[in-house]
C-alpha cells in the first residue's frame, strides 16, 4: 500500500497545564458536543487567533 500523505495531517502536541476547574468544564463540553477534547481546542483556537493577530 502506498504512503499517502495527508493534506491535514496533525503531527504537532501542544500540551498545557489547566486548572480542575477549567478540565471539568472541558470534559462536559466533549460529552455534551460528543466532540474530543482535541477537536473542540482546535475550534476554540482557530475561532480565537484571528481576533488578536491582525491579517497580514
Amino acid at each position: 500500500m502506498a504512503n499517502i500523505h495527508k493534506e491535514n495531517a496533525r503531527y504537532n502536541v501542544v500540551s498545557l497545564r489547566i486548572t480542575d476547574a477549567e478540565k471539568e468544564a472541558m470534559e462536559q463540553a466533549t460529552r455534551s458536543s460528543r466532540k474530543s477534547m482535541s477537536k473542540i481546542l482546535r475550534e476554540a483556537i482557530q475561532l480565537y487567533i484571528p481576533q488578536i493577530v491582525p491579517k497580514v
